[in-house]
């Protein structure tokens, strides 16, 4: 895989004089992938709590994340036709889960809770039923439900089952009408991209975007990044689409985007700071 060296002082400068007509883009796109990672995180350390805390765990029947501006919740669920919530883990921004907020008292679903399950069910009923959903060794598809504006969908990540191991790619979009009716399904990458990595410090990837896939980072993108990049310790990624370059900033967790026309300028003056090698 191709990796670059960046100036990174001198790509600022350059991104301010493109950055208000590209960030009115990418500022939708920005905000679901942190809402993705926000969920994605609290089922990573809601699940170890309630496995590792949680008394009766063969009452469980599953377990779905939200969160809101200022925290995180993963619920868990009985088994049965009518489930209730057996566990509620809140989180602050921190996940710590020594300031986890941890209640193991049942009680019903909220309104909202009961959307969420819904829209996940039906997403892994057609999981289970469609071919467009692809299934790889040594990873699992993640479930992740989200309800905002009115609009009601659930992504589809693909996550490793080994570690040292980063997942770009085979990742889904469902969307549903106000009623619960799948409207849409589609796949955002074409490809599985796994990425190995191990302990060296500040490597840059990246991955290609076809033009399905669009001009920009997905939110799956900027979700996958932010729960591995500290574990990876990589410095930037890359996506590159025909008309943009995305780079994700995995130090800061911040966006630059630039059009290739503004990539290729700052490549060529500033050729000395750019270095590809396979």
């Amino acid at each position: 895989m191709k990796r670059f060296l960046l100036l990174l002082p001198f790509l600022a400068v350059v991104y301010t004089a493109f950055s208000q007509d590209i960030r009115s883009k990418t500022a939708t796109i920005e905000a679901e992938g942190r809402r993705l990672y926000r969920s994605e995180m609290a089922s990573w350390y809601g699940t170890d709590i309630f496995r590792d805390t949680y008394i009766a765990p063969g009452k469980g029947g599953g377990y779905l994340s939200y969160s809101s501006d200022s925290s995180a919740t993963c619920i868990f669920y009985s088994k049965g036709d009518t489930p209730i919530v057996i566990a509620t883990i809140t989180f602050d921004s921190t996940y710590d889960t020594r300031s986890a907020k941890k209640d193991f008292f049942d009680r019903p679903l909220t309104a909202y809770e009961q959307e969420l399950l819904t829209i996940r069910k039906k997403a892994l009923a057609m999981i289970m039923s469609d071919t467009i959903f692809k299934t790889y060794n040594n990873t699992n598809l993640n479930i992740i439900p989200l309800i905002s504006n009115d609009e009601k969908k659930a992504y589809v990540l693909t996550g490793p089952k080994v570690n040292g191991m980063v997942i770009i790619g085979n990742d889904y979009l469902i969307s549903f009408d106000e009623q619960g009716n799948v409207t849409e399904k589609k796949t955002l990458h074409k490809n599985i991209i796994p990425i190995s990595y191990s302990n060296e410090d500040g490597k840059v990837t990246m991955h290609t975007h076809l033009a399905e896939t669009g001009d920009f980072i997905t939110p799956t993108d900027i979700c996958t990044l932010m729960l591995y990049e500290k574990f990876a310790r990589w410095k930037q990624h890359i996506v590159i689409s025909k008309n943009y370059y995305s780079i994700w900033d995995c130090i800061s967790d911040q966006l630059i985007t630039l059009t290739r026309e503004a990539w290729d300028k700052i490549t060529k003056d500033k050729s000395g700071g750019v270095r590809a090698s396979d």
